[in-house]
């Protein structure tokens, strides 16, 4: 028999470009994104996110490259794909004056639903974006940003989507109305692909699949945070909670390990317990070591221990860096050549 075929991408990126005049957005980029994932799209202002989530949405065309977004090839049909996917763009202006029930009603009216159908999507859409009767019937102007964006996201939605496009959702809600979005996603997930473009470096690790890092047009960094936390941090960073002072548990930790670094102590209460963090090249296996070397002591006396993953900020400045610093380096040796050249 032979092997059961996986089902096609939701989205295929092949080398896209883009030029803006002088400006290179985009370099060639190439990624995928698969039936049901959650992905987040992250990078620096100007790094070229918001023009990539345009392509994607066919708002715009690239210069060159393949794309296909719901097995639609945007280079031919980039506008037969706005039935397939649902964009809510960073800044989504909404009509003031109507109510967020008849505003999406206009909206399903454009995107072609009607009977039972527009009347269910509707009623999922307020359903899923957590927008209780009460809501829909007030006028969108006098809605808190967090409702605004609530109404965008049901928007969203209403055509029941494969893809969902999401440019910071979040910027500028608190806490709770932040949880509403990921719950959305949570729910949907499985079901609809969403990419997720946000500088709320925590939400995307708390809610994403896998991560795309891109940075001067470039693609540095993909994959899962496990899989990222093994290629950007090669140090294993580990905390101890102890009765000692920072001369001592040092000279004992190097004891096991010469190369150990202790990268900061501070106390932890009046009680005299200081929480000393070091950083070793050496992997986990040396640093639960050197915990069984230090407990073995008696004149230290550990109260905690704990082997810290690097989050994604870490991984993100990481990924990130080398890139600014070659970008920065062509910038410098450009604007050089120019003044030879012009003076």
């Amino acid at each position: 028999m032979s092997a059961e075929a996986k089902p096609l991408p939701i989205i295929e990126v092949l080398n896209i470009k883009k030029r803006y005049g002088l400006i290179q957005a985009l370099k060639g980029i190439s990624f995928s994104v698969g039936k049901g994932e959650i992905v987040g799209f992250l990078g620096p202002n100007g790094a070229g996110k918001s023009t990539t989530l345009k392509i994607l949405s066919g708002l715009i065309p690239a210069d060159s490259g393949e794309a296909k977004v719901c097995g639609v090839d945007l280079a031919e049909e980039e506008g037969e794909v706005r039935n397939h996917i649902g964009f809510l763009p960073e800044n989504n202006p909404l009509p003031e004056d109507l109510r967020v029930i008849e505003y999406l009603k206009f909206r399903a009216m454009l995107k072609g639903l009607k009977g039972s159908r527009k009347r269910d999507r509707i009623r999922i859409a307020l359903d899923i974006c957590d927008l209780e009767r009460k809501v829909s019937e007030r006028k969108i102007g006098n809605l808190s940003k967090g409702y605004r964006q609530r109404v965008g996201i049901a928007d969203a939605l209403l055509s029941e989507p494969r893809l969902v496009i999401l440019d910071e959702p979040t910027i500028g809600l608190d806490p709770r109305q932040s949880a509403i979005t990921r719950k959305m996603m949570e729910r949907l997930r499985g079901e609809v692909s969403f990419i997720l473009s946000s500088h709320i470096l925590s939400e995307v690790e708390a809610c994403c699949d896998r991560m795309i890092i891109i940075s001067h047009g470039q693609i540095v960094a993909e994959g899962t945070l496990h899989e990222l936390q093994n290629e950007f941090i090669n140090k294993t960073i580990f905390e101890v909670v102890a009765l000692s002072n920072r001369i001592d548990i040092h000279k004992k930790v190097r004891e096991i390990d010469e190369t150990c670094e202790l990268l900061q102590d501070e106390p932890v209460e009046v009680s005299g317990k200081k929480r000393f963090i070091f950083s070793t090249e050496k992997g986990e296996v040396v640093a639960e070591n050197i915990l069984r070397h230090l407990l073995k002591d008696s004149n230290l006396r550990v109260f905690e221990f704990q082997i810290t993953k690097p989050d994604l900020e870490t991984i993100f400045l990481r990924a990130t860096k080398k890139n600014w610093e070659q970008n920065d380096l062509l910038g410098k040796r450009s604007r050089r050549f120019y003044k030879e050249n012009t003076i």
